[in-house]
């Protein structure tokens, strides 16, 4: 089984981060590719970033689709792209978000996710309701930036022990999920600290990807992730454009 980790930021030590977390959990016969967006922002904060790291996304799906692949995770935790990605492709796509706070709930009836600035948590609390976790988790933010999770000295790691403290103390959590992929490496040491269930979703995107494909299963092309109609895209777009599929 090949499983293609895509980071839609184009920062490759994030990607190495997320390849090494990935390959910790899967199966002796998982084999992990990573793949670091060519265009588009270093770190993904907010709805801007997002929009515009899709292309370089869905380039990476595309150009590594002859090597083939059994099924693919956008590693970045708003789930950038998720939707455009699952109607491209015809293997099994699954971000960070959905695969995470599906996993707490089996976990824990109360938990909180701890991403970084308060315009990602906007956009994750949004993501929480749309899964049906709404009424079961709390979305902070710990004032961190993306970048900051690869700076070994710019306190990022106090600031999100505080805000996982706070979050054990306030909100009745009983499991923290890391909203961010940035912060993939930090999940055994936390859990072992806090006495909690900390979930990455990385580790918890590779094993549900692991499960799909051993099911074969896939997502659904009848309806919302119908393959795209051809037609022609034009300008920057032009390479974008979908082609008829024979057969």
């Amino acid at each position: 089984m090949r499983i293609l980790i895509v980071n839609p930021n184009t920062t490759a030590s994030m990607t190495e981060k997320a390849a090494t977390a990935a390959r910790a959990v899967a199966a002796s016969g998982t084999e992990i590719i990573a793949a670091t967006s060519r265009m588009g922002p270093v770190s993904i904060e907010g709805h801007y970033d997002g929009a515009l790291a899709i292309p370089g996304l869905l380039s990476e799906l595309k150009e590594r689709q002859s090597a083939g692949y059994d099924a693919a995770v956008i590693a970045c935790f708003d789930d950038t792209g998720l939707e455009a990605a699952r109607s491209f492709a015809d293997v099994p796509i699954l971000g960070l978000c959905e695969s995470a706070v599906v996993t707490a709930g089996f976990l824990a009836q109360r938990f909180t996710v701890v991403t970084t600035l308060e315009r990602s948590r906007v956009l994750i609390d949004n993501l929480v309701r749309r899964y049906g976790m709404g009424e079961r988790a709390k979305v902070r933010a710990s004032d961190i930036p993306v970048l900051e999770l690869e700076d070994a000295a710019s306190g990022a790691i106090g600031k999100l022990r505080a805000e996982i403290e706070r979050a054990l103390a306030e909100d009745g959590a009983e499991a923290i999920v890391l909203g961010c992929a940035g912060m993939t490496d930090l999940a055994r040491e936390l859990q072992a600290i806090y006495g909690v269930p900390v979930v990455d979703g990385v580790a918890a995107a590779v094993k549900q990807a692991e499960a799909l494909v051993s099911l074969g299963l896939s997502t659904s092309k009848h309806g919302s992730y119908a393959s795209p109609l051809p037609k022609p895209f034009i300008g920057a777009m032009s390479g974008f454009s979908p082609v008829l599929k024979v057969g």
